[in-house]
């Protein structure tokens, strides 16, 4: 590791529980239950295709509340973007940089047996 890269704040006590405290990346991204099966449902969405909470939420497997509740992190980190102009609000996938390497991270695993 370099000296220019930015430290996590875990480097310092190396825990778990400094990990938990300051969640970076993929933690970040993980740390609830229910985001990593929403963005298992998003990846396995037809290009192009539009949803409400509703439908994410049957998609998913999950209450609509649970969509309702993580929804504004998906915004946030560009994993789902809203439609303009729709009643109820629609969305569909982003196009950012963070879906396609999700995508490829989805498909490196696959590749690797991760879809056991």
């Amino acid at each position: 590791m370099s000296e220019s890269s930015p430290k996590h704040p875990a480097t310092e006590k190396d825990t778990k529980e400094a990990r938990l405290e300051n969640p970076s990346g993929v933690l970040y991204l993980f740390q609830h239950e229910s985001i990593p099966i929403l963005i298992d449902a998003i990846l396995t969405l037809p290009p192009g295709r539009e949803f409400t909470k509703t439908e994410l939420a049957d998609h998913a497997g999950v209450t609509r509340q649970t969509v309702s509740k993580y929804i504004d992190r998906l915004l946030d980190l560009d994993i789902v973007e809203p439609v303009p102009n729709t009643s109820p609000r629609r969305y569909q996938i982003a196009d950012s940089t963070v879906v396609e390497e999700l995508f490829a991270l989805n498909s490196a695993l696959n590749a690797a047996g991760g879809d056991d």
